[in-house]
């Protein structure tokens, strides 16, 4: 069966070359929806094949959406412009498009694989962080969120074996970056519920990233990835932290509205 890969994408020539050539042996079509990029990412794309619009960014759920709402297939896999995937991943998409059966499913979880710079971590909590991107058009849409979103679907979904490759950060001050854009973003997430409760408490501010430590280096096996792992553990306790006290923040401010 067809398949339309969707990418949405802005200043990623690094990889979205990378993205765009894996994929060409399973798609029908790619389509890039670009939000305003000032480097060759377009210019790629193009030179690849790849379909490309510009949308102002519509938010990471809604740029996505509206990403899958341009593809003309009845399969879609929904990709990020640093997600590549493996050889081994692309043969098995292609069975499955070929399998008669496979619209017993929903949608298909795709393995996920971290790169810190050209490093694949693999301990820690960040591995197989399995992601549902290839779908059945009109059985899926991303849910509103500011981060964190992630594909729904009413059916059954089924886990693939083999890995795609995300080289989200060039290094270790880029994942560091990341986390505290996202700390804010989830703290404003979390806020529209109105309820803070016991998340908020000073005690939850010190026990909550000292487990989140402990689990990721110890029980998740953090420490097998030498000191890059120490770093990332370290890092992501930081995260929770930080999303605890911008909370705080969000909840003082809205006692006081």
């Amino acid at each position: 069966m067809p398949l339309s890969v969707v990418i949405v994408a802005q200043d990623e020539e690094r990889t979205i070359g990378r993205v765009i050539e894996a994929v060409k042996p399973i798609a029908d079509e790619v389509v890039l929806v670009d939000s305003g990029s000032s480097d060759k990412t377009i210019e790629i794309a193009t030179s690849l094949g790849a379909r490309v619009l510009h949308q102002d960014w519509l938010g990471y759920a809604g740029q996505k959406n509206f990403a899958i709402d341009l593809a003309k297939n009845d399969w879609i896999l929904s990709l990020d412009a640093d997600e590549i995937l493996t050889p081994e991943l692309v043969a098995e998409i292609s069975e499955v498009l070929n399998d008669p059966n496979a619209t017993e499913y929903d949608g298909y979880k795709l393995p996920r694989v971290l790169y810190i710079g050209d490093t694949p971590i693999k301990h820690g909590g960040f591995y197989p962080d399995a992601q549902l991107r290839l779908i059945q058009r009109g059985k899926g849409r991303f849910n509103d969120r500011m981060v964190h979103e992630a594909i729904k679907v009413d059916g059954p979904v089924k886990m693939l074996k083999n890995c795609m490759l995300h080289y989200a950060y060039k290094d270790v001050a880029g994942f560091s970056a990341a986390m505290e854009k996202y700390a804010q973003l989830s703290a404003k997430e979390f806020a529209k519920r109105k309820k803070f409760g016991w998340k908020t408490h000073p005690v939850n501010e010190i026990l909550h990233p000292a487990w989140t430590f402990l689990y990721r280096y110890f029980a998740r096996g953090g420490l097998l990835d030498g000191a890059l792992g120490l770093k990332l553990a370290n890092i992501y306790s930081d995260y929770v932290r930080k999303k605890i006290r911008y909370l705080r923040e969000l909840e003082k401010s809205d006692v006081r509205s």
